[in-house]
């Protein structure tokens, strides 16, 4: 992978070496996504031209052995993918995975199913010496009829297949991302955690009834970390420091005030309706309370965005670099940033091919 700070920094910096101009974080985001699947889908141009021309011995230098290993990363496969039959009226078909990008082989009982057209399996299917079995399985794929949706469905043939199909295919990229916050002079400030919910604020705020538990805890102030044994959630949240107030009230119980997330460790991972359980020492210290907190949208961190990098090989990430400077110069209207990004793109470009 790509780390995006990397990238968004770089661009920041030549950008701005001659104040020449400068991009938000949103048309970064959107740059980033646009270049990242460009990059992507050259690979494939690249393979086919390469595949016809002689190539070294040399591991390290042999063209097709390289891009072979970029696109490797995004090669992934689905099994017992979902069959799909509640149309109307009755066509069921096989739905291919979310992230398809290119689809590889369909394999149904360790069998390879052939692909066909439309009107080829017409014509298959007429002869009984050519029909389709489940021992010499088809399929026809398919688009939904959305202009803007890839092809997502899959017809095997004989219809006697609804179930133990196999997908291997080519995942689409994730968009990459440059999260941030805001903070408090209005700066944009990385954040480098996952696209997952921390948590912040008093999560002690929602409930309206105090004192819970009533007169059964010794009074202080306790540190507890969300994923181990004083602070257990039932979803898949960790790392969330919590600071929890324990004091006395106006007829000297001791009750819990506030349970405040750390900013600084918001943990990630949580969704709304997880139940967190803490641990506190119980009045004389003899044993421990359990508080139980079911986490709701305003538990969830705000105001801020989540990164995700680059998934393309590492070695790409000059010529990501160049590529989003090129589109930036189009944005604050410099030809020489055009010209001169786009000069090295193609001096990249002619070196690989020749």
């Amino acid at each position: 992978m790509v780390n995006v700070d990397t990238v968004y920094k770089t661009v920041l910096y030549i950008l701005n070496k001659e104040q020449r101009g400068y991009i938000t974080p949103d048309e970064f985001n959107k740059l980033g996504t646009q270049v990242q699947l460009e990059i992507f889908e050259q690979y494939f141009e690249e393979l086919n031209q390469q595949l016809r021309i002689p190539q070294t011995d040399n591991e390290y230098a042999n063209r097709i052995k390289n891009l072979e290993e970029k696109i490797d990363v995004f090669k992934t496969f689905s099994n017992n993918i979902t069959y799909n039959n509640t149309t109307t009226p009755s066509t069921p078909y096989f739905e291919l995975p979310e992230k398809l990008h290119r689809l590889g082989t369909l394999i149904y009982n360790e069998k390879e199913i052939q692909g066909v057209n439309r009107n080829e399996y017409f014509l298959i299917n007429k002869s009984p010496l050519t029909k389709p079995t489940e021992s010499n399985p088809l399929y026809v794929l398919e688009g939904t009829g959305s202009p803007s949706a890839a092809p997502s469905q899959v017809y095997i043939y004989p219809d006697s297949i609804i179930a133990l199909v196999d997908a291997y295919y080519i995942k689409a990229p994730t968009p990459p991302q440059w999260g941030y916050r805001v903070n408090s002079v209005g700066a944009y400030e990385y954040n480098s955690k996952e696209k997952q919910y921390g948590l912040s604020g008093d999560l002690w705020q929602q409930y309206p009834s105090l004192p819970y538990p009533t007169n059964a805890l010794d009074a202080g102030v306790y540190t507890r970390t969300v994923g181990t044994f004083s602070a257990i959630t039932d979803g898949q949240g960790v790392q969330a420091e919590l600071e929890i107030t324990v004091e006395p009230d106006i007829s000297g119980t001791n009750i819990v005030t506030s349970i405040v997330v750390n900013p600084l460790n918001s943990g990630n991972g949580f969704q709304i309706g997880d139940t967190i359980d803490i641990q506190l020492p119980s009045s004389g210290g003899t044993g421990t309370v359990t508080l139980s907190i079911q986490l709701i949208a305003s538990n969830m961190e705000a105001g801020i965005t989540y990164s995700t990098n680059f998934e393309l090989h590492p070695s790409e990430q000059t010529n990501i670099i160049l590529n989003i400077l090129m589109y930036s110069g189009v944005i604050i209207r410099d030809p020489q940033v055009v010209q001169t990004a786009a000069r090295m793109v193609q001096q990249d470009e002619v070196l690989e091919k020749q």
